[in-house]
């Protein structure tokens, strides 16, 4: 597990990093986490509070499925037990959540319990998406995986986006095509609402 651990948690803090650098993670927000062993399961987690822009491999810890440090020192992300329920029910290798500008806005400026991005190029960036005539939709929520399973990610009200992939570069792809259509919608609803 060393050197799968050791890997993972460079590869963690460099998307970290890139995610701070963009705006989507900015001080101590966000967490990402990479599954290091499926059998027991075994996760790579960022740990509470550390900035960023600042991340390291050092900041990130191995946690098993009850959310407990087995390897690394620090205490993990508050949110590692959401994290290892996406990577239970969506079967993913990689768990990213960003607290960007766009996102935020976006969980609270919409209706019924759902984003909804429909036409926009980038969608086909998305895993198994091969048009842009693709409608995603994110539910906004606490915590719901089940009434979704289609969905490439999900929003919690005022808080921000997870998305997930099936390794970290996968996970990584669609947090940067998300968060470029968040920045879209916002923008051209920005316009309609000046209107």
């Amino acid at each position: 597990m060393n050197s799968t651990f050791d890997v993972l948690a460079a590869q963690l803090a460099e998307v970290g990093r890139h995610c701070y650098e963009r705006g989507w993670a900015l001080g101590t927000s966000g967490n990402f986490s990479a599954v290091v062993r499926k059998e027991p399961l075994t996760l790579a987690i960022t740990t509470s509070g550390v900035d960023k822009g600042l991340l390291e491999a050092n900041h990130i810890v191995a946690v098993d499925d009850h959310g407990r440090v087995v390897q690394g020192s620090g205490r993990p992300s508050a949110e590692a037990t959401l994290h290892l329920a996406i990577v239970r029910s969506r079967g993913a290798s990689a768990v990213l959540h960003t607290h960007s500008v766009w996102s935020t806005i976006l969980s609270e400026a919409t209706s019924g319990g759902s984003l909804t991005i429909e036409g926009y190029e980038m969608l086909k960036g998305l895993d198994g998406v091969g048009t842009h005539e693709h409608r995603e939709v994110l539910p906004i929520v606490e915590t719901i995986l089940r009434g979704h399973p289609e969905a490439h990610g999900f929003l919690i009200r005022g808080h921000g986006l997870y998305t997930w992939g099936r390794d970290l570069a996968d996970a990584k792809r669609q947090i940067e095509i998300l968060e470029f259509l968040f920045e879209v919608m916002g923008r051209k609803r920005g316009m309609a609402w000046q209107q």
